[in-house]
């Protein structure tokens, strides 16, 4: 047969030569690695500049310090609306991240103690003191006044009734990764210590380990609270403890809250009383 192409018939498709399919495939390997590194220049870049979109973008150690400001911007909004005391910090584990991922979850909180029955309008009073930026409102939920605030980094602030004459309020991270761990804010609360220990002596001094907890201030400064507990026989009145001071807000059997610096609050629980002795962020 010879190589003449004879009419009709199409000329045979030659073979793609070696050489350009070896630069097809350095191009698409450059290629590559210039979009990889491409998209790790703008992970970086977002990591650092953007907001967070979603809560698990912020691990507690990271959310925790939100919290406290938050507790802070609470104890100053409070004012005169009522007598408060920070409340021990409530740290849970074993929530869920993702499905394969476990977290954590930090609640702060403080308890006001008011002699106004008008929960709703202590609480519109705190919502009205804390910063534009928190869109805080006074809502109902269940038939009940409740405070909601954003502090910001999904950290959620809430208010609520606590019963006849108490208000919580708490500021709340939701399940996290746990990064690093919370850490407290430490304060030299040595003033009510020692107020708290003179208070708890003259029912036989605490009967278990005293509480220091503290909350920085928004304008500078730290909120403190001093609690311990003492045994006291039913028939003994909690006010005589406290002496002289500044007209108290509650005054009962079993309960006693006092204004001032520091503010004083006190509960009977069954044949113990729990204190704590405060010095709130100023108003």
């Amino acid at each position: 047969m010879t190589g003449a192409v004879h009419p009709g018939y199409a000329p045979p498709t030659r073979p793609e030569q070696p050489g350009s399919g070896r630069r097809m495939q350095r191009w698409l390997v450059v290629a590559t690695v210039v979009w990889a590194v491409l998209l790790a220049g703008l992970a970086w870049w977002s990591v650092r500049t953007d907001p967070p979109t979603v809560k698990e973008q912020r691990s507690l150690d990271q959310a925790g310090p939100v919290v406290d400001r938050a507790i802070g911007e609470l104890s100053a909004a409070v004012g005169a609306a009522g007598v408060p005391a920070l409340l021990p910090d409530r740290l849970d584990r074993g929530c869920r991240v993702t499905p394969l991922d476990a977290g954590a979850s930090l609640e702060r909180g403080i308890e006001v103690a008011t002699a106004d029955a008008d929960t709703r309008d202590v609480l519109r009073q705190v919502a009205d003191r804390l910063p534009s930026r928190w869109r805080a409102g006074v809502s109902s939920f269940d038939g009940e006044p409740l405070l909601r605030a954003d502090a910001g980094d999904f950290v959620a602030v809430e208010g609520r009734s606590g019963g006849p004459g108490r208000i919580l309020l708490t500021a709340a991270t939701g399940c996290r990764p746990v990064g690093d761990g919370y850490r407290a804010p430490a304060a030299d609360a040595a003033g009510e210590s020692a107020a708290l220990a003179r208070v708890l002596g003259r029912w036989g001094g605490a009967t278990g380990a005293v509480q220091v907890l503290a909350a920085p201030c928004p304008g500078g400064g730290t909120a403190r609270t001093a609690r311990g507990e003492a045994a006291v026989a039913a028939d003994q009145p909690l006010a005589a403890a406290f002496g002289a001071g500044a007209a108290p807000v509650v005054d009962s059997a079993d309960r006693y809250a006092r204004p001032g610096d520091p503010a004083v609050l006190a509960e009977r629980v069954d044949e113990r009383v729990r204190v704590a002795v405060t010095s709130p962020c100023p108003a």
